[in-house]
């Protein structure tokens, strides 16, 4: 039992900082700061390469995010 709420939370951390990383993006681009829209789609991009690496995320849904995340960055910018 206890390992299990041990992985949880490990995992439930894990998905918390791809939730996150991918807000400020969107606050970014919101902002309208080009600067900050670039910063934080490279952190977002690592931070969810990195729960698929862990196997808190399915490569597709990791692939998934991250292009869908690059769509609104690029129709930001236009």
């Amino acid at each position: 039992m206890e390992k299990d709420a041990a992985r949880r939370a490990a995992n439930s951390r894990v998905k918390s900082s791809v939730h996150t990383a991918i807000r400020r993006t969107t606050e970014a681009i919101a902002a309208g700061d080009a600067d900050a829209v670039k910063k934080a789609f490279s952190k977002a991009s690592s931070v969810i390469d990195s729960a698929a690496r862990k196997g808190v995320l399915h490569k597709n849904t990791a692939a998934r995010k991250k292009s869908r995340l690059a769509a609104k960055v690029n129709s930001a910018g236009k």
